[in-house]
């Protein structure tokens, strides 16, 4: 008898593996961070190679601090980075060129293009998506056009194109399977969310042949099993979904009107709109959220581009801190922020603003700003944008009464306190913040009787604590409005 589920969470900065047992207590946990690659201004590359590489070494690292086989492993769920693009050779295996991330914002022009045809409307119409550099379909479209070759080799069927979880599937099984799940499909704009297929006039739009694209399956079922030279014998695989699908999923957000919002590299806010999309009139975005046994469930979401990384930032380039763990100390020491406000746009802004040539400010500057206050200005900005698509899915869908939050800057007390006290609700944070490798876990064991249905995963879940509004709605905003003249600071700062 199988004792584990071993999920994989394929994220932006990091490959990491996660084991649980039918309690869905993490029994063993494996991480390495993989390289960034930064080639031009707004660019953001990854190495398929060295993510696959990554990916399999924790693996084999957590199976070892488990004391695990994999005869104990009853399925692997595999969780990903969305939207980044990989475009490889069907024979040889080999990536054509470094994998083109979320964040990477070089396509800005095709998309420029797309919504001077007037197709903003019919593309959200069958998408879900707005046109934005941020979703995988323009950047498919740039690596056919600028790698030499690679447009003529793929119209004769010999590349293949694969979100993350695509390329770990296929490394996996040794090339025998080229399959996504159905949320990373819907992330494309290239997937037709009401007739549940690859849009043909899309593709034909930008020049993309269908037969690089991989075929598309529900979240939760066996794509296959992994090549036994792997582990020493064959694992199912038997659960995928982007990470933010899968923090949805492992959150409980089950039905209609619940939302939860990761904190990672980005901040991602969705709501569960159940088993119809909601189109959105505020700068959402309409996507799958999964399809278990036959059945299709949607939500609406709200992506951040710049979260963590943010944090990160401070510690990589500005050096004002030694780890990213440091900020809420150093936030903490000061009570404010003496008046400024970092809007961290550095790669454009996400929901509900979309604006691709954004650029980041530090304002609000005077000679008694510390960089106690810039590090709590940086963690508001958190707080602030989350804000921002909140308030814009509220006018969609409706009030939300409490926030469910993961990710790693979940962690920190004080930013959950200053995003408890800027949207007046309460905050609830999970007694286990690894929701995204949870969600994945939970759709792989569904798929394999691990567990037999929803209750069987909703009875392990439970809040570590619940943060209430400290503030009054007046200092809110106040607050607020300085934000947003922050935020009008950054449009177009690119845009030549």
């Amino acid at each position: 008898m199988s004792r584990y589920i071993m999920a994989f969470d394929a994220g932006t900065t990091s490959s990491r593996c996660i084991i649980f047992d039918q309690s869905l207590t993490p029994r063993a946990v494996a991480q390495k961070e993989f390289s960034q690659y930064f080639p031009k201004p707004g660019w953001v590359e990854h190495d398929p190679g060295e993510i696959w590489l990554t990916q399999y070494a924790v693996a084999s690292e957590a199976m070892a601090m488990a004391g695990a086989s994999a005869s104990d492993i009853a399925a692997i769920g595999i969780t990903n980075q969305r939207e980044t693009v990989v475009v490889w050779d069907k024979y040889t295996g080999e990536p054509i060129a470094p994998a083109i991330v979320w964040q990477d914002r070089r396509t800005a022009p095709i998309c420029d293009e797309l919504r001077q045809q007037n197709l903003t409307e019919s593309i959200r119409r069958k998408t879900g998506l707005v046109i934005d550099p941020y979703f995988s379909g323009t950047k498919i479209k740039w690596l056919l056009d600028h790698v030499d070759g690679a447009r003529k080799k793929a119209t004769k069927g010999q590349l293949l194109f694969g979100t993350i979880e695509t390329w770990l599937i296929w490394k996996l099984t040794g090339g025998k399977r080229h399959v996504t799940d159905i949320s990373n499909a819907s992330r494309t704009m290239l997937y037709n969310i009401i007739e549940m297929r690859w849009d043909k006039d899309i593709l034909d739009l930008l020049d993309i042949p269908e037969a690089m694209l991989p075929t598309v399956m529900p979240s939760s079922c066996v794509y296959g099993e992994t090549d036994s030279s792997l582990f020493g014998e064959s694992i199912p695989i038997a659960g995928a979904a982007g990470d933010q699908q899968a923090a949805l999923f492992g959150q409980g957000c089950f039905s209609p009107g619940s939302a939860k919002n990761t904190y990672g590299t980005g901040c991602f806010l969705l709501m569960n709109t159940g088993d119809k999309p909601v189109f959105s009139e505020h700068g959402l975005v309409t996507t799958i959220a999964w399809n278990i046994n036959g059945q299709t469930q949607y939500a609406l979401e709200g992506s951040v581009f710049v979260a963590g990384s943010a944090i990160q930032w401070l510690r990589d380039e500005m050096r004002l801190l030694d780890s990213a763990a440091d900020s809420e100390y150093f936030a903490s020491k000061v009570k404010d922020t003496n008046g400024c406000y970092l809007v961290p746009a550095f790669t454009g802004l996400g929901a509900p603003y979309w604006d691709p040539y954004a650029r980041g400010v530090l304002v609000g500057l005077t000679r008694g700003v510390n960089r106690f206050h810039v590090i709590r200005a940086t963690l508001e900005s958190l707080a602030f944008q989350t804000y921002d698509v909140i308030k814009a899915m509220e006018a969609d869908a409706g009030a939300i009464k409490a926030l469910q939050v993961d990710g790693g800057a979940s962690q920190n007390n004080l930013l959950m306190q200053i995003q408890s006290d800027i949207l007046q609700a309460e905050v609830r944070r999970p007694a286990c913040v690894e929701t995204t490798a949870m969600g994945a876990a939970s759709l792989a064991g569904l798929a394999v009787g691990f567990w037999q249905n929803r209750e069987d995963i909703l009875k392990n879940r439970q809040d570590d604590r619940v943060f209430t509004p400290q503030i009054t709605c007046e200092e809110r905003d106040q607050r607020v409005r300085g934000w947003h003249r922050a935020v009008a600071l950054t449009a177009g700062w690119a845009e030549e």
